[in-house]
């Protein structure tokens, strides 16, 4: 279940925020926070809900966000923010979301924030919540190619300090071939060249589980997670090296019982073919390099 928690003025907001409520719990997504319950009492700008009066407002706020570490790998924070309001409070808990590497959707564009928010990032509830329901998963985010140093900025600034990524040498056995074919992909996101599938694992995500995610969204392949190839560092000047930032790659064999590949946008083009050629004429990135001459050295024919 995909789960949420949902943020804004309640001053200024309640009403909509508990329309928002109702429609995502409608859709079958979890609303971690806030409870569907009646303002009783406001204190110093401070709403208090009922099972909330008498408590400490610090002490309220920090359970509230408390939640965002419940939302697991595929949760999100929506901010009701009419007219681009986010309002004091609810500006302190996009910051924590935005530390914590959670996704953040807006009801209308920022008016009154100077965040960083990526192309994709502003739905209205029920858009989003049928976007939820038919396809499983939440949109995923569009950088915009003149806000490039920005998004930089903004990635060097909250990207944590350990990022663990998976990526699938994933061969296909033909019985009548000397030696197996595995798939490579052609990417913008390493420059043009060639590169393994994978991605970056979600909080609370297993690694197997991120990896049969991201094959499956990047390729449509579905298929079983085996033999472990290597695990290392990023390899310094490699495209995506962050000085400051351990990046840990995981790579693992996955067979499928298919050639039949659907990309998505985050590749242009495909191939399969066996790892010794794939190493000898193609423009490989380093990192993915590194494991396929693992991997041709564990099966040389």
């Amino acid at each position: 279940m995909v789960r949420c928690v949902i943020h804004g003025s309640f001053r200024k907001h309640f009403d909509e925020i508990r329309r928002v409520h109702r429609t995502f719990t409608t859709a079958g997504i979890e609303v971690l926070a806030p409870a569907d319950a009646e303002i009783v009492s406001f204190e110093n700008n401070f709403a208090h809900l009922a099972r909330d009066e008498g408590k400490d407002p610090r002490l309220v706020e920090l359970l509230y966000l408390h939640n965002l570490k419940r939302l697991g790998p595929d949760g999100f924070s929506y901010f009701v923010n009419p007219g681009g309001y986010v309002g004091a409070s609810a500006s302190y808990e996009l910051g924590i979301a935005h530390a914590t590497n959670t996704r953040c959707f807006f009801l209308e564009p920022l008016a009154d924030h100077p965040a960083y928010a990526p192309g994709h990032a502003v739905w209205k509830p029920e858009r989003l919540a049928e976007f939820v329901r038919e396809r499983g998963r939440l949109p995923k985010p569009r950088h915009r190619q003149n806000e490039a140093a920005i998004r930089r900025l903004w990635e060097g600034l909250m990207v944590p300090g350990s990022v663990i990524s998976v990526g699938g040498v994933i061969e296909f056995d033909d019985p009548h071939a000397r030696e197996k074919d595995i798939l490579l992909v052609k990417t913008h996101k390493w420059g043009g060249r060639y590169s393994m599938v994978g991605g970056t694992v979600r909080r609370n995500e297993l690694l197997s589980d991120a990896l049969e995610r991201e094959i499956r969204e990047e390729t449509g392949l579905r298929g079983a997670v085996g033999q472990h190839v290597c695990t290392f560092d990023e390899i310094r000047n490699s495209g995506y090296y962050l000085p400051g930032v351990q990046h840990v790659f995981v790579d693992k064999i996955v067979s499928v019982g298919s050639r039949r590949v659907e990309l998505n946008d985050e590749a242009q083009s495909y191939v399969w073919m066996p790892a010794s050629a794939a190493l000898r004429d193609l423009d490989i990135e380093p990192n993915a390099r590194h494991t396929i001459e693992l991997y041709h050295a564990l099966h040389r024919p």
